[in-house]
């Protein structure tokens, strides 16, 4: 059966990131942004084509999947939660309720996941990237536990030292 990791950007510089995956056995990065930027120069590493150019480097391949992706609508249900809380995206320990049940029925409900599963290596590990910290805060780990209740997926999250951002 199949082995996915769940890991982000925040709280990681690129070599930590690289080594954390490394350490785990990934060979395939799923990013799952929708927009594949992230704001600030310490995660400037973690765009696209730079983050692609590290991997390969790595020796890890890499594939989006936008599908399953966040809608800009629902990243800004979020963001609205994040506010009233008084959060911010990247202090975010948990996924607002509302969000998490739209996700499921707006997004995972409406992809396919046997052909996403069926294309994972048998060997080794794949990552599910996005950038919170925490799986808690994050899409990703709705698609793991999808992932691990519906189709048996082995997980484990991949999170950085408890230091804090770099």
């Amino acid at each position: 059966m199949p082995q996915v990791a769940t890991i982000g950007v925040y709280g990681f510089t690129q070599a930590v990131f690289l080594e954390a995956l490394r350490e785990a056995g990934v060979g395939l990065v799923l990013d799952v942004r929708q927009r594949r930027g992230v704001r600030g120069s310490e995660y400037s590493w973690a765009n696209s084509l730079r983050l692609q150019a590290a991997l390969a480097q790595a020796d890890v391949a890499y594939r989006h999947h936008r599908e399953l992706a966040p809608t800009t609508e629902l990243r800004q249900l979020q963001y609205r939660e994040d506010a009233q809380q008084g959060v911010g995206k990247r202090s975010r320990v948990e996924l607002a309720p509302e969000y998490s049940r739209r996700y499921c029925e707006e997004i995972l409900d409406d992809v396919d996941l046997v052909p996403f599963v069926e294309s994972l290596p048998r060997e080794g590990a794949s990552a599910l990237l996005c950038v919170e910290r925490d799986p808690e805060a994050c899409h990703r780990s709705l698609i793991a536990e999808r992932l691990r209740a519906v189709h048996g997926v082995s997980v484990v999250h991949l999170r950085p030292a408890p230091s804090g951002d770099p």
